[in-house]
């Protein structure tokens, strides 16, 4: 976290801790405001990585899941890393800025993926480099975000995953009735002032927790290679393109797509006992003491209880009866997701 906003950050009342925003004083106010407000968020537990240089594009276009080409100044995209198996090691965000393209990712992953891609760099003219300190993210979330943030802007990106560029400031319109900021440090404190007059302020979870509900899965290091992209949901949400062409896993991710029964897929749920954490196995009775599925992401609910996105047999998930940790454990309530599933 950029060290001149961790400090404005706790002098307007956050508690930090290992760089995360965990609140701002009024934790049950918080969690209730998800449901009845508009919640604004540091994202500063995102990392993002900068790819710049004449052959940026083609060295992108090798390596993830979605079509880099798609991506321009007016729209972001998101895209995964996989294994050469096709299991995925990391999804983000992807938009275009004035020197390349800036891909946002969970800051517990930064480091590895940064230094992963590039290794296969090579001989290419790109440049890759970690700008997290450099930009400040805010996040602003709930039914009025569009109004607050065309009161304060005049105007704001009208379509999901659209991008508007508004003198330093990059505002890009996401699932789940989210809007993203991404300004500079010397514009962050003023901006993040006015808008707290208009939004409640609360930790960095909270973001999650509206991705948990607008179904956008975000691998983490608990989940990394757990997954091919189908497993959660990631072609129905733009996260893959079966047309772009070769990169690591393609194969295995085409052949899940065009040959292949998927088994597994991810859904919406809600626990109301225990403190699942990503990760997590599930199980179901019909599979005989094997897991039927992994917890992705999870947070409190404003309902009291967790909600979650998990990876869960279909079969399974068709039977309805989803348990945690164990055969013994608590039952999941499935959900709708706001999207159709396919087979």
């Amino acid at each position: 976290m950029n060290s001149i906003w961790q400090q404005h950050l706790t002098s307007s009342g956050a508690t930090i801790e290992a760089n995360r925003v965990v609140n701002f004083g009024n934790p049950a106010k918080e969690l209730e405001s998800l449901q009845s407000g508009t919640a604004l968020m540091d994202l500063s537990d995102f990392g993002l990585i900068n790819f710049s240089g004449e052959d940026t594009q083609t060295f992108l276009q090798g390596q993830l899941t979605n079509d880099i080409r798609q991506v321009n100044a007016g729209k972001s995209q998101y895209s995964s890393y996989c294994t050469p198996k096709g299991r995925m090691l990391a999804n983000f965000l992807i938009w275009q800025n004035e020197n390349g393209y800036t891909m946002q990712l969970p800051i517990e992953l930064q480091e590895s993926i940064q230094k992963r891609l590039s290794m296969f760099v090579m001989r290419s003219k790109v440049k890759v480099s970690n700008i997290s300190d450099s930009f400040i993210r805010f996040g602003v979330a709930g039914s009025k975000a569009k109004e607050i943030l065309q009161k304060h802007y005049g105007e704001v990106p009208e379509a999901t995953q659209d991008v508007k560029r508004i003198g330093d400031d990059t505002i890009i319109n996401l699932p789940g009735s989210r809007f993203e900021i991404v300004t500079t440090p010397e514009s962050a404190a003023n901006l993040w002032s006015v808008l707290s007059k208009e939004c409640t302020p609360v930790g960095n979870a909270a973001w999650e927790w509206f991705e948990i509900q607008a179904g956008i899965p975000r691998i983490t290091a608990a989940t990394q290679e757990q997954f091919v992209p189908q497993m959660v949901n990631y072609e129905i949400i733009g996260g893959v393109n079966f047309q772009k062409g070769c990169y690591p896993g393609q194969e295995i991710v085409a052949r899940t797509q065009y040959l292949g029964k998927l088994k597994r897929r991810m859904y919406l749920a809600h626990l109301d006992s225990g403190t699942p954490v990503a990760g997590d196995d599930l199980f179901s009775p019909e599979m005989e003491g094997q897991a039927t599925g992994m917890v992705v992401n999870v947070q409190p609910s404003p309902k009291g209880g967790y909600d979650l996105l998990a990876v869960i047999q279909i079969t399974s998930a068709e039977a309805e009866t989803i348990l945690w940790k164990s055969l013994d454990g608590p039952a999941l309530q499935l959900m709708q997701l706001p999207y159709k599933l396919t087979a």
